[in-house]
Protein backbone atom coordinates (compact mmCIF):
# COMPACT_ATOMS: atom_id res chain seq x y z
CA UNK A 1 0.00 0.00 0.00
CA UNK A 2 1.87 3.24 -1.24
CA UNK A 3 1.22 6.40 0.52
CA UNK A 4 -1.17 8.89 -1.48
CA UNK A 5 1.58 11.43 -1.56
CA UNK A 6 3.34 9.06 -4.58
CA UNK A 7 0.61 9.33 -6.71
CA UNK A 8 0.63 13.09 -6.20
CA UNK A 9 4.25 13.03 -6.96
CA UNK A 10 4.08 10.73 -10.24
CA UNK A 11 0.92 13.54 -11.90
CA UNK A 12 3.21 16.32 -11.33
CA UNK A 13 0.59 17.78 -8.52
CA UNK A 14 3.26 18.40 -6.13
CA UNK A 15 5.54 20.11 -7.98
CA UNK A 16 2.67 22.44 -8.27
CA UNK A 17 1.44 22.53 -5.04
CA UNK A 18 5.08 23.44 -3.60
CA UNK A 19 5.40 26.53 -6.00
CA UNK A 20 2.02 27.50 -4.48
CA UNK A 21 2.73 27.25 -1.24
CA UNK A 22 5.91 28.71 -1.41
CA UNK A 23 4.92 31.33 -3.08
CA UNK A 24 2.55 31.81 -0.30
CA UNK A 25 4.95 32.50 1.93
CA UNK A 26 5.31 36.00 0.08
CA UNK A 27 2.06 37.48 2.13
CA UNK A 28 1.96 34.31 4.35
CA UNK A 29 -1.71 33.44 4.97
CA UNK A 30 -1.12 29.46 5.45
CA UNK A 31 -2.20 29.59 9.00
CA UNK A 32 -5.38 31.20 11.00
CA UNK A 33 -3.10 34.02 12.03
CA UNK A 34 -3.01 35.36 8.42
CA UNK A 35 0.22 37.64 9.52
CA UNK A 36 0.93 38.69 5.50
CA UNK A 37 4.38 38.78 6.04
CA UNK A 38 7.56 38.73 3.78
CA UNK A 39 8.55 35.02 4.92
CA UNK A 40 11.01 34.98 1.46
CA UNK A 41 12.58 38.29 2.64
CA UNK A 42 13.41 36.55 5.76
CA UNK A 43 10.18 38.61 8.24
CA UNK A 44 8.72 36.78 10.58
CA UNK A 45 5.25 37.24 12.31
CA UNK A 46 3.32 34.96 14.56
CA UNK A 47 5.34 31.53 14.45
CA UNK A 48 8.73 33.48 14.40
CA UNK A 49 9.79 31.20 11.19
CA UNK A 50 11.12 33.08 7.77
CA UNK A 51 11.84 30.96 4.97
CA UNK A 52 13.32 28.10 6.28
CA UNK A 53 12.08 25.68 8.70
CA UNK A 54 13.89 25.20 12.13
CA UNK A 55 14.15 21.78 14.00
CA UNK A 56 14.74 20.80 16.87
CA UNK A 57 15.14 17.08 16.93
CA UNK A 58 14.84 13.70 14.94
CA UNK A 59 14.34 10.31 15.82
CA UNK A 60 12.38 6.99 16.56
CA UNK A 61 9.76 7.93 19.20
CA UNK A 62 8.50 5.21 21.34
CA UNK A 63 6.60 7.40 23.49
CA UNK A 64 3.70 8.15 20.40
CA UNK A 65 0.28 6.05 20.28
CA UNK A 66 0.86 2.52 20.02
CA UNK A 67 -0.60 2.19 16.70
CA UNK A 68 2.31 4.92 15.18
CA UNK A 69 4.93 3.29 17.22
CA UNK A 70 4.96 -0.59 16.51
CA UNK A 71 8.15 -2.14 16.49
CA UNK A 72 9.95 0.29 14.73
CA UNK A 73 8.99 4.08 16.45
CA UNK A 74 7.42 7.05 14.95
CA UNK A 75 9.86 8.78 13.33
CA UNK A 76 9.29 12.26 14.61
CA UNK A 77 10.69 15.59 13.28
CA UNK A 78 10.09 18.33 15.90
CA UNK A 79 9.83 21.62 13.94
CA UNK A 80 10.82 24.55 16.31
CA UNK A 81 8.18 27.38 17.17
CA UNK A 82 3.99 26.77 16.60
CA UNK A 83 1.45 28.95 15.74
CA UNK A 84 -0.38 28.57 18.93
CA UNK A 85 1.49 30.34 21.99
CA UNK A 86 0.03 28.03 24.82
CA UNK A 87 1.60 29.36 28.51
CA UNK A 88 1.56 25.50 29.51
CA UNK A 89 3.34 23.98 27.00
CA UNK A 90 5.22 21.06 28.01
CA UNK A 91 7.73 21.85 24.79
CA UNK A 92 8.12 25.63 25.75
CA UNK A 93 11.96 25.48 24.74
CA UNK A 94 11.21 24.44 21.50
CA UNK A 95 7.89 25.78 20.45
CA UNK A 96 8.50 29.23 22.25
CA UNK A 97 11.71 29.93 23.21
CA UNK A 98 13.32 28.85 19.65
CA UNK A 99 15.76 25.93 20.52
CA UNK A 100 16.58 24.54 17.07
CA UNK A 101 18.28 25.29 13.83
CA UNK A 102 17.26 26.28 10.66
CA UNK A 103 17.24 23.63 7.53
CA UNK A 104 17.55 23.89 3.67
CA UNK A 105 14.62 21.53 1.99
CA UNK A 106 17.79 19.01 1.03
CA UNK A 107 18.45 18.56 4.65
CA UNK A 108 14.81 18.42 5.45
CA UNK A 109 14.49 15.80 2.61
CA UNK A 110 17.69 13.39 4.52
CA UNK A 111 16.03 13.21 7.40
CA UNK A 112 13.09 11.62 6.16
CA UNK A 113 15.28 9.07 4.54
CA UNK A 114 17.18 8.45 7.12
CA UNK A 115 14.22 8.13 9.79
CA UNK A 116 13.33 5.76 7.08
CA UNK A 117 16.52 4.17 7.11
CA UNK A 118 16.33 3.44 10.79
CA UNK A 119 12.79 1.04 10.45
CA UNK A 120 10.84 3.84 11.86
CA UNK A 121 7.23 3.03 10.91
CA UNK A 122 6.11 6.71 9.43
CA UNK A 123 7.42 9.92 9.27
CA UNK A 124 5.59 12.37 12.11
CA UNK A 125 5.96 16.02 11.58
CA UNK A 126 5.50 17.68 15.01
CA UNK A 127 4.07 21.24 14.57
CA UNK A 128 3.75 21.50 11.18
CA UNK A 129 1.29 23.84 10.59
CA UNK A 130 3.74 27.36 10.17
CA UNK A 131 6.08 25.07 7.77
CA UNK A 132 3.72 23.30 5.74
CA UNK A 133 5.70 25.21 2.85
CA UNK A 134 8.79 23.75 3.53
CA UNK A 135 7.92 20.47 4.30
CA UNK A 136 5.89 20.25 0.90
CA UNK A 137 9.44 21.77 -0.85
CA UNK A 138 11.42 18.85 0.86
CA UNK A 139 9.15 16.16 0.10
CA UNK A 140 10.01 15.68 -3.52
CA UNK A 141 13.74 15.53 -2.97
CA UNK A 142 12.85 12.91 -0.36
CA UNK A 143 10.46 10.89 -2.93
CA UNK A 144 12.99 10.63 -5.43
CA UNK A 145 15.41 9.27 -3.41
CA UNK A 146 13.11 6.14 -2.35
CA UNK A 147 10.72 7.87 0.57
CA UNK A 148 7.85 5.47 0.77
CA UNK A 149 6.60 5.80 4.49
CA UNK A 150 3.09 7.14 6.09
CA UNK A 151 2.93 10.85 6.83
CA UNK A 152 1.79 12.06 9.99
CA UNK A 153 0.57 15.59 10.31
CA UNK A 154 1.06 16.08 13.89
CA UNK A 155 -0.58 19.80 14.68
CA UNK A 156 -2.06 21.43 17.53
CA UNK A 157 -5.80 21.68 15.48
CA UNK A 158 -5.32 25.33 14.96
CA UNK A 159 -5.29 24.49 11.29
CA UNK A 160 -6.72 26.97 8.54
CA UNK A 161 -9.51 25.43 5.99
CA UNK A 162 -8.05 26.37 2.95
CA UNK A 163 -4.68 25.47 3.40
CA UNK A 164 -5.99 21.95 4.41
CA UNK A 165 -8.17 21.95 1.64
CA UNK A 166 -4.66 22.47 -0.64
CA UNK A 167 -2.62 20.07 1.01
CA UNK A 168 -5.57 17.05 0.40
CA UNK A 169 -3.49 13.84 -0.56
CA UNK A 170 -0.29 14.94 0.98
CA UNK A 171 -0.51 13.65 4.42
CA UNK A 172 -1.51 10.03 5.40
CA UNK A 173 -2.26 10.08 8.85
CA UNK A 174 -3.78 13.43 10.59
CA UNK A 175 -3.00 13.79 14.60
CA UNK A 176 -4.43 17.12 15.57
CA UNK A 177 -5.15 18.64 19.14
CA UNK A 178 -8.98 18.96 20.14
CA UNK A 179 -7.46 21.26 23.10
CA UNK A 180 -10.44 23.15 24.24
CA UNK A 181 -14.08 24.23 23.47
CA UNK A 182 -14.37 27.85 25.62
CA UNK A 183 -13.47 31.02 23.54
CA UNK A 184 -12.07 32.50 26.53
CA UNK A 185 -9.84 29.62 27.25
CA UNK A 186 -8.98 29.80 23.41
CA UNK A 187 -7.42 33.34 23.96
CA UNK A 188 -6.32 32.67 27.93
CA UNK A 189 -4.12 29.97 27.38
CA UNK A 190 -3.17 30.05 23.24
CA UNK A 191 -3.72 33.55 22.41
CA UNK A 192 -6.68 32.16 20.04
CA UNK A 193 -10.11 32.95 20.59
CA UNK A 194 -11.36 31.38 17.36
CA UNK A 195 -9.65 28.39 18.81
CA UNK A 196 -12.54 25.45 18.61
CA UNK A 197 -14.10 27.55 15.83
CA UNK A 198 -11.42 26.82 13.79
CA UNK A 199 -10.50 23.39 15.19
CA UNK A 200 -14.18 22.43 14.57
CA UNK A 201 -13.22 22.98 10.72
CA UNK A 202 -10.23 21.61 10.71
CA UNK A 203 -11.69 18.22 12.24
CA UNK A 204 -14.23 18.26 9.60
CA UNK A 205 -12.04 18.69 6.47
CA UNK A 206 -9.24 15.93 7.95
CA UNK A 207 -12.62 13.54 8.63
CA UNK A 208 -13.88 14.38 5.19
CA UNK A 209 -10.25 13.67 3.65
CA UNK A 210 -8.88 10.84 5.47
CA UNK A 211 -12.01 9.30 7.82
CA UNK A 212 -11.41 7.05 10.74
CA UNK A 213 -7.90 5.90 11.59
CA UNK A 214 -7.63 2.47 9.45
CA UNK A 215 -5.00 -0.18 11.15
CA UNK A 216 -2.92 -2.60 9.74
CA UNK A 217 -3.20 -6.30 10.62
CA UNK A 218 0.41 -5.65 12.06
CA UNK A 219 -1.34 -3.00 13.81
CA UNK A 220 0.21 -0.06 12.16
CA UNK A 221 -1.66 3.17 11.10
CA UNK A 222 -1.89 3.64 7.43
CA UNK A 223 -4.61 6.46 6.68
CA UNK A 224 -7.23 7.89 8.88
CA UNK A 225 -7.75 10.90 11.36
CA UNK A 226 -6.37 9.99 14.98
CA UNK A 227 -7.73 12.99 17.52
CA UNK A 228 -5.61 13.91 20.85
CA UNK A 229 -7.71 15.36 23.84
CA UNK A 230 -5.24 16.53 26.50
CA UNK A 231 -7.46 16.92 29.82
CA UNK A 232 -6.30 19.83 31.88
CA UNK A 233 -7.17 21.04 35.34
CA UNK A 234 -11.17 22.12 35.47
CA UNK A 235 -11.41 21.69 32.05
CA UNK A 236 -14.09 18.75 32.06
CA UNK A 237 -17.23 20.65 30.63
CA UNK A 238 -14.90 21.57 27.62
CA UNK A 239 -13.73 17.76 27.12
CA UNK A 240 -17.55 16.77 26.68
CA UNK A 241 -18.39 19.44 24.40
CA UNK A 242 -15.09 18.36 22.52
CA UNK A 243 -16.58 14.78 22.81
CA UNK A 244 -20.26 15.55 21.59
CA UNK A 245 -18.71 16.86 18.82
CA UNK A 246 -16.32 14.11 17.45
CA UNK A 247 -18.67 11.60 17.96
CA UNK A 248 -21.72 13.59 16.17
CA UNK A 249 -20.29 15.49 13.85
CA UNK A 250 -17.63 13.58 12.70
CA UNK A 251 -17.92 9.40 13.46
CA UNK A 252 -18.66 7.72 16.57
CA UNK A 253 -16.12 5.45 15.87
CA UNK A 254 -13.58 8.05 15.63
CA UNK A 255 -10.29 7.28 17.46
CA UNK A 256 -9.59 9.66 19.86
CA UNK A 257 -6.44 9.46 22.51
CA UNK A 258 -7.88 11.03 25.86
CA UNK A 259 -4.35 12.06 27.67
CA UNK A 260 -3.52 12.49 30.97
CA UNK A 261 -0.28 13.43 31.36
CA UNK A 262 -0.84 17.21 31.89
CA UNK A 263 1.72 18.74 34.17
CA UNK A 264 1.99 22.74 35.06
CA UNK A 265 5.07 23.91 32.73
CA UNK A 266 6.31 27.31 31.11
CA UNK A 267 3.83 29.83 32.25
CA UNK A 268 1.29 28.24 33.91
CA UNK A 269 2.39 29.18 37.08
CA UNK A 270 0.92 32.32 36.71
CA UNK A 271 -2.57 30.65 35.96
CA UNK A 272 -3.84 29.32 39.51
CA UNK A 273 -6.27 27.39 37.75
CA UNK A 274 -4.17 25.10 35.79
CA UNK A 275 -1.11 25.37 38.01
CA UNK A 276 -1.77 21.88 39.48
CA UNK A 277 -2.28 18.21 37.84
CA UNK A 278 -5.91 16.98 37.20
CA UNK A 279 -6.97 14.88 39.26
CA UNK A 280 -7.74 11.15 38.82
CA UNK A 281 -11.41 11.89 39.65
CA UNK A 282 -11.27 14.43 36.48
CA UNK A 283 -9.74 11.95 33.76
CA UNK A 284 -11.78 8.91 33.95
CA UNK A 285 -14.78 11.01 34.01
CA UNK A 286 -13.97 12.47 30.44
CA UNK A 287 -12.35 9.02 29.57
CA UNK A 288 -15.61 7.17 30.67
CA UNK A 289 -17.60 9.78 28.83
CA UNK A 290 -15.46 9.20 25.41
CA UNK A 291 -16.31 5.03 26.08
CA UNK A 292 -19.78 5.81 26.14
CA UNK A 293 -19.93 7.84 22.98
CA UNK A 294 -18.45 4.83 21.50
CA UNK A 295 -14.90 6.61 20.60
CA UNK A 296 -12.14 4.34 19.59
CA UNK A 297 -8.69 4.86 21.67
Amino acid sequence: MFPSYIQLYKEGRLDSLKDELVGALEQCELCPRRCRVNRLEGEKGFCQTGRYALVSSIGAHFGEEQPLVGKGGSGTIFFTYCNLHCVYCQNYSISQLGEGEEVKPEVLAKMMLYLQKIGCENINFVTPTHVLAQIIEALPLAIEQGLCLPLVYNSGGYDNLETLRKIEGVFDIYMPDAKYASPEKGERYSSARDYWEICKQALKEMHRQKGVLWINERGIAQYGLLIRHLVLPGNTSDSFLILDFIAQELSPHSYVNVMAQYRPCFRAVNYPEINRLPTYKEYIEVKEYANRLGLRG
